[in-house]
């Protein structure tokens, strides 16, 4: 059975963190993918993230003039060429998307980015943090004191690899439409600040208070909180309506004045809820609201997530072939699957194999490997 991008051949040129994420998800979604490592790669992020699986890798010295051309080949019979550099140093290896896209008029050329392809930060270094900051996202999170620092996901992973996900896919439904490929653009810092999307249009309206822990969704309300149990772990709380926000009160049989939306009764609100649940464990708590729609969720471990009754019973983490659990590929389709993780080569394990497949000779491949413009491990 085949996926959703069954035929479409995407090079990705190797890095770290978002563009090997979204190289990933498009392998699992069906797609020929390759990537194209660095001989020689030691980088832990690169080798150690769990984020080469499911697609062949080759080692190619993309800075001689033979390694650019195997990599040009490679691009006149693709649909997808992905990679992460700060701009110009792709132009610099002779595979800017001028070139690629003469070569190949329908090629897709995705591109991923901290600050974008232009502005005045585009040269400039970051990571998820700074695209965070620089976003606006990182100060809506965290306690009113100040901000947490978030695990790196909203910029390299939901702003970066997301967005150049959807961005490839769009093209490709374009191209259907024009006959030609176009360049994708995805800035990491782009994408954290549009996830923000319904946060800016809450603080246009009057309805969002620009300051941490003030507001309905950001811990400022009693009833969409996290507390702590008697066991020092935490339960998460989501009470928003009124039926769910009566659920949670009745469940933890504590009496609370005012209304529910009556700001001036939140802290007195917080105090009961917090008492009550400090009376408990987080499991004894999470069994309690079992069957009920107060809300109220156990905070698990990153161990304990896979064993969740809901996880094991939707089948939400595979086992990887190490026998780790890691997340299943998602969204689900019912027609066209997505694959399930696939091995994680080490960096040029499929070189040879990969370009005999792809229109390369015997004797011209062992030319290549012997001169070190390529590499098979």
């Amino acid at each position: 059975m085949t996926g959703p991008l069954d035929g479409i051949r995407v090079i990705e040129l190797g890095g770290i963190g978002p563009t090997p994420f979204a190289g990933l998800m498009l392998a699992e979604l069906g797609a020929d993918v390759v990537r194209i490592d660095r001989p020689g790669e030691r980088n832990p992020l690169a080798l150690a993230a769990g984020l080469r699986r499911s697609r062949p890798s080759i080692a190619v010295d993309l800075k001689s003039p033979a390694g650019g051309d195997v990599v040009k080949r490679l691009v006149d019979g693709a649909d997808v060429l992905v990679e992460g550099f700060r701009p110009g140093v792709a132009e610099r290896l002779g595979l800017g998307p001028d070139e690629c896209l003469a070569r190949n008029p329908r090629l897709v050329h995705a591109r991923m980015t901290g600050w974008g392809q232009t502005g005045p930060w585009a040269q400039r270094a970051g990571h998820d943090i700074t695209y965070a900051a620089v976003s606006g996202t990182l100060h809506a999170l965290g306690p009113a004191a100040r901000p947490v620092t978030p695990v790196p996901v909203i910029g390299d992973f939901a702003g970066g690899s997301m967005y150049l996900v959807v961005g490839v896919l769009a093209a490709l439904i374009a191209r259907g439409t024009t006959g030609r490929g176009q360049v994708v653009d995805a800035a990491m810092v782009d994408g954290a600040a549009h996830l923000l999307t319904m946060v800016h249009g809450l603080l246009g309206a009057g309805a969002w208070r620009d300051q941490r822990e003030a507001n309905l969704l950001d811990g400022g309300a009693p009833f969409y909180a996290v507390y702590e149990c008697a066991d020092g772990k935490f339960v998460a709380v989501g009470a928003l309506e009124p039926e769910f926000w009566a659920e949670l009160v009745t469940g933890l049989g504590v009496d609370v004045p005012g209304e529910q939306y009556d700001p001036d009764t939140w802290e007195e609100q917080r105090s009961a809820f917090a008492a009550a649940f400090r009376t408990r464990s987080r499991d004894e708590w999470a069994e309690h609201f079992e069957g009920t729609d107060a809300c109220v969720a156990p905070v698990l471990s990153l161990r304990e997530a896979p064993t969740h009754p809901h996880a094991v019973g939707r089948g939400s983490f595979v086992a990887d072939v190490n026998g780790h659990p890691v997340p299943r590929p998602t969204p689900r389709l019912s027609d066209t699957p997505l694959r399930d993780p696939g091995p994680e080569p080490v960096p040029g394990a499929d070189t040879r194999a990969y370009l005999l497949a792809h229109g390369f000779g015997a004797d011209e491949v062992e030319a290549l490997i012997t001169s070190g413009a390529v590499v098979q491990a």
